[in-house]
């Protein structure tokens, strides 16, 4: 049974904490989507397919779907600061283990740490901001940790192509362990100690699926994160076949995608904090149609730049109105609706890296589109018809 909530340890000075914190979130999902922008490269070097060197991200969110709600579960009597440091330091091995590894077994061990490290901090992390400031700012300070998610998802696949495309593609992953271990530092001076806020069996996060809003947040995150992955995992070679995209182009490509991520993300915040459903069914409209289009439409670069504008816009906003979802509907359990997310999100990305991989290597490339698009329709049945959260 649930403990008593502990009281807020908010200070004066909190809001270091808070960016401690989103840079965490912002560092996890960065390397666990790393792959996406190095998988033509990286294939080529570890000799194999393009599909096969998509289960680097497959492996990882499978295993950042399990541990998440097992280590919520497992180290809930522990303070959360150490705990933090500690993940830190595992994604760090992880990533050096990925900028090492010779062949494709030693990637996959590599990148099952990457998602140890990722699914522990996820969870863990984007329940803590309500705890480091007053009340008035509980809102601004758990955005702000939600759009280290956002941004990563949007901005840390282009960075990590210009890595590598500059320096190769293992130099991209030296230079995410090194941006882990500086995070690890941060953690360690900014957060101030985090006793857990109560303590909640694994069965105790389960049982948060009895409940409909809970479930119908879950399907989204299904439809919507699984569809985006089959395709955008895929994208570098889709967008070399459809566009005749040179990696310059496609690092720049990216690079608009990531910066309309962005704001798509602050402005679904804001809509999502109103209606959840409304802002949701607006972005599996526009993503569906957007990632339905790029085979039809994208055959020149300025055509791809437009659509993958877009698609980044939509997509930005993902994470934080799913999350909002979540939050909505279990107020009571913030990090057990958290470990969820998390597992279903990481699921997601796993489903979606694998059977667009598995679609790519049966027939075409650009077949990967096709299956994104589709999930997003489901998508957008579900925020239709879907349980909406209560609101308080």
């Amino acid at each position: 049974m649930a403990q008593p909530t502990k009281p807020q340890v908010h200070t004066p000075h909190a809001w270091p904490g808070v960016a401690a914190l989103a840079a965490a979130t912002f560092t996890v999902v960065t390397a666990e989507m790393l792959p996406v922008g190095l998988l033509t490269p990286m294939g080529a070097a570890l000799g194999v397919s393009e599909g096969a060197a998509g289960l680097t991200l497959t492996i990882t969110g499978l295993t950042a779907a399990v541990s998440a709600p097992l280590l919520t579960a497992l180290l809930r009597e522990y303070d959360r600061r150490p705990v933090l440091c500690a993940l830190m330091a595992v994604l760090v091995i992880g990533n050096l283990g990925a900028a090492w590894a010779p062949n494709l077994a030693v990637m996959i061990g590599a990148r099952v740490l990457v998602g140890i490290g990722m699914g522990g901090v996820w969870a863990i992390a984007a329940s803590l901001a309500v705890r480091l400031v007053p009340p008035r700012s509980a809102g601004p300070a758990t955005s702000l940790v939600f759009s280290g998610i956002a941004v990563a998802s949007v901005l840390g696949i282009p960075a990590g192509a210009y890595v590598g495309a500059l320096w190769g593609w293992r130099a991209a992953f030296l230079v995410t362990a090194g941006l882990a271990l500086l995070v690890l530092l941060a953690l360690s001076v900014l957060l101030p100690p985090l006793p857990p806020e109560r303590t909640v069996p694994l069965s105790g996060v389960f049982r948060l699926l009895g409940d409909a809003p809970v479930r119908t947040g879950l399907v989204l995150v299904a439809f919507l994160v699984t569809g985006h992955f089959a395709a955008y995992t895929y994208i570098r070679p889709v967008l070399e076949d459809t566009a005749g995209a040179g990696p310059a182009t496609i690092g720049t490509l990216l690079l608009v995608y990531g910066v309309a991520g962005v704001a798509g993300n602050f402005a679904a915040g804001l809509g999502a904090a109103r209606s959840p459903r409304r802002t949701l069914v607006l972005i599996s409209a526009v993503l569906a149609a957007t990632v339905l289009l790029i085979p039809v439409l994208g055959g020149s670069v300025p055509a791809a730049t437009a659509l993958m504008a877009v698609w980044g816009l939509a997509y930005g906003g993902v994470s934080v109105s799913t999350q909002t979802w979540m939050l909505a509907a279990s107020p009571g359990a913030r990090e057990g609706a958290s470990s969820l997310f998390v597992a279903a999100f990481n699921t997601a990305i796993a489903l979606g890296a694998l059977t667009g991989g598995l679609l790519a290597d049966a027939t075409a490339i650009e077949s990967a589109m096709w299956l994104g698009g589709a999930l997003a329709l489901g998508a957008l049945l579900t925020a239709v018809l879907g349980r909406d959260p209560a609101r308080t």
